[in-house]
């Protein structure tokens, strides 16, 4: 009995997953190249291990595709190896395709398990693929200027913080203010991690930590309050001992520096303020509320969607898939308890009658497009503060520095070389 054309059989469902891992020029080949002699073969791992276990709804493609990585790696299969690292690298360039930072993160697991030399091996074929596919990321040598060191604060509870640039332990080159970088609600320091090298190599003294209930740092029990939060950023200061700083701070982080500016002045220098407020309206209130509420119910994956939509544009999102996939990474890694204590804090934010008392040069980078800081929030602070300065991003949305980073970056380099000495 004939099957109708659009039938298929097992060997059918198994060349269709074939192709979508590992791509239609390997398949056609491994195909058309069968011969009497291993064709059986052909069929047999078409239909078995194609069909019958790529084709489990068990776990997806990506789960399976990174699996593979770490078994070919850990049997130093190579060629198999490289032959799955190619096809999840060509799919990192399509919508729904493998991540490059997930890649690296089974290589990077795959060398406390497989051992050094075997992530050694994989990491160049991986590095050569990357290159062959014009993916490899810029150079990022360690040397003095661009490495990162690690450590905690002293005091409790204890802050991870991230310093980089010349000279941590000396005085800071002529000019080159020591710079704080102060990350947003849900993420961490690594938020900043373009921008921190940027200035690390244009000499500044350059510090980044993890507020609390974030990242590496404590989660003491919450709810947690703007001063808090305050208090911690004045204490790490002042272990750091390179203030007064210029503090660039996004969204929380730049509602924790105006607290600095105007509870503890001796120690800022100048303010940037990116896509921040100083006080949200009394309707944000139940917003706020109900994020926690969500959160302690449903834990990150509760809100991870909607604080994505709020972050970044639709079209970024559309055109960065790769990025906008890493950042829901994060939001999913952060602490539920720590998050929605935090939550709190920066719901009840309230600096605005107490604007004028900052006196330090301040630069308000808003995003036209940002409907969780809009523009006219930062309006209110340039307002208050005198001398202040206000850039709006005409494409970005809340996190202008990932949507906009050259502009970031060049509105943040003409506000620097404007401090006085």
């Amino acid at each position: 009995m004939s099957q109708p054309d659009d039938r298929q059989d097992d060997f059918d469902r198994g060349v269709k997953n074939r192709r979508a891992v590992l791509g239609d020029a390997w398949v056609d080949k491994s195909l058309n190249n069968a011969t009497g002699f291993n064709a059986e073969f052909q069929q047999l791992i078409t239909r078995y291990a194609w069909n019958d276990i790529w084709g489990r709804p068990g776990l997806d493609h990506t789960t399976r595709r990174m699996l593979v990585l770490g078994m070919t790696m850990g049997l130093a299969r190579w060629e198999e190896f490289e032959l799955h690292c190619r096809a999840s690298i060509r799919s990192s360039k399509e919508p729904g395709g493998v991540p490059l930072a997930t890649i690296k993160e089974v290589l990077m697991q795959g060398a406390i398990y497989c051992g050094v030399p075997a992530a050694n091996t994989a990491f160049k074929i991986t590095m050569d693929i990357l290159r062959e596919e014009g993916l490899l990321p810029p150079p990022a040598p360690l040397s003095a200027v661009a490495r990162v060191a690690v450590h905690h604060t002293f005091s409790q509870p204890q802050l991870a913080i991230a310093l980089q640039g010349p000279a941590l332990q000396g005085p800071a080159a002529d000019g080159a203010a020591p710079i704080v970088l102060c990350h947003a609600l849900g993420l961490d320091l690594h938020m900043w991690d373009e921008l921190a090298a940027q200035l690390a190599a244009a000499n500044h003294p350059v510090l980044r930590y993890d507020h609390r209930g974030h990242g590496g740092s404590a989660v003491p029990v919450g709810p947690y309050t703007m001063d808090d939060l305050v208090d911690d950023a004045a204490r790490l200061l002042r272990e750091w001992g390179r203030g007064p700083v210029a503090w660039v701070g996004l969204s929380m982080g730049g509602m924790v520096g105006l607290g600095l500016a105007v509870r503890h002045p001796e120690l800022i220098k100048a303010l940037v303020l990116a896509n921040t407020t100083s006080k949200y309206p009394p309707a944000a209130g139940a917003v706020f509320e109900q994020r926690i509420g969500a959160v302690r119910g449903g834990g990150m994956a509760a809100v991870a969607e909607s604080v994505l939509e709020r972050y970044f544009t639709a079209a970024f999102r559309a055109s960065q898939p790769e990025a906008v996939a890493a950042f829901r990474a994060k939001v999913l890694k952060s602490d539920p308890a720590g998050y929605a204590a935090t939550c709190a804090a920066v719901g009840g934010v309230d600096w605005l009658d107490r604007l004028n008392a900052v006196t330090c040069p301040t630069l308000v980078i808003a995003g036209a497009l940002d409907v969780g800081a809009p523009v006219a929030m930062s309006q209110a602070i340039v307002e208050r503060i005198p001398g202040a300065e206000l850039v709006v991003f005409d494409q970005a949305s809340h996190l202008s520095v990932v949507e906009q980073p050259a502009a970031f970056a060049a509105a943040l380099d003409s506000f620097l070389n404007r401090l006085p000495a």
